[in-house]
């Protein structure tokens, strides 16, 4: 049976948490918000939606909108510069895609991913890339893999899927989409708090995709 392989990108393939950590101070100095939080605390809900990544760190609901917006203006022209591809994720993607089909679901908004994926030169990798903006439901909730099944006309039935992330709502989504989900460690989860959601965790994507391989089904 043919394998699917969905991958998240932040702590997954890509490491941008430096431009996701400037987005935000510089979002705060702009809309004039006293942020009296750390670093720390902005870092552990990277993989959540923006809007409860701000109401989170303490910005009122009805103006988390308005943080959003300027978040997305100032990320768009930082990204590209301080993004990275994490150690051996073009090797993950280059043996991932000797044996599978590939795609992204990510929670960051596709239209300023797919330049980050064109920077790095790993665009060509993947038949479909699922965003913010593409669903109204995102991770946790399945409806960003069970959209990227849809367009790649994938099933349960005819594949073997995998989603591979670094966070729990990765995990949680696959398993709501009853896929099998992949942890890594590279990223943002925890070892306690990935095992909770799967028994498959590796230290990286690549480590991830060779346990894919060797899988029997």
């Amino acid at each position: 049976m043919q394998k699917v392989i969905l991958f998240d990108l932040d702590g997954t393939l890509i490491d941008s948490t430096e431009a996701i950590i400037e987005t935000f101070y510089f979002t705060f100095t702009k809309m004039g918000f006293d942020f009296q939080g750390t670093r720390s605390n902005i870092v552990d809900l990277i993989g959540y939606p923006l809007e409860i990544m701000y109401e989170n760190l303490g910005v009122s609901q009805e103006l988390v909108d308005s943080y959003v917006d300027e978040y997305r203006i100032r990320y768009r022209d930082i990204s590209v510069a301080m993004t990275t591809l994490l150690e051996n994720a073009t090797e993950a993607l280059t043996l991932a895609s000797s044996f599978a089909r590939l795609g992204v679901v990510t929670t960051k908004t596709a239209r300023y991913t797919i330049p980050l994926l064109v920077n790095m030169k790993i665009d060509h990798y993947f038949e479909c890339i699922i965003g913010r903006e593409d669903v109204e439901n995102p991770k946790p909730h399945p409806e960003p893999i069970l959209k990227a099944m849809n367009l790649m006309n994938i099933s349960n039935d005819n594949f073997d899927i995998y989603m591979i992330g670094d966070t729990k709502l990765d995990l949680i989504a696959a398993k709501e989409a009853k896929i099998k989900g992949v942890g890594v460690l590279c990223g943002h989860g925890k070892f306690d708090e990935l095992r909770e959601h799967t028994q498959m965790i590796e230290a990286n994507s690549l480590s991830a995709v060779k346990s894919i391989f060797n899988l029997k089904k």
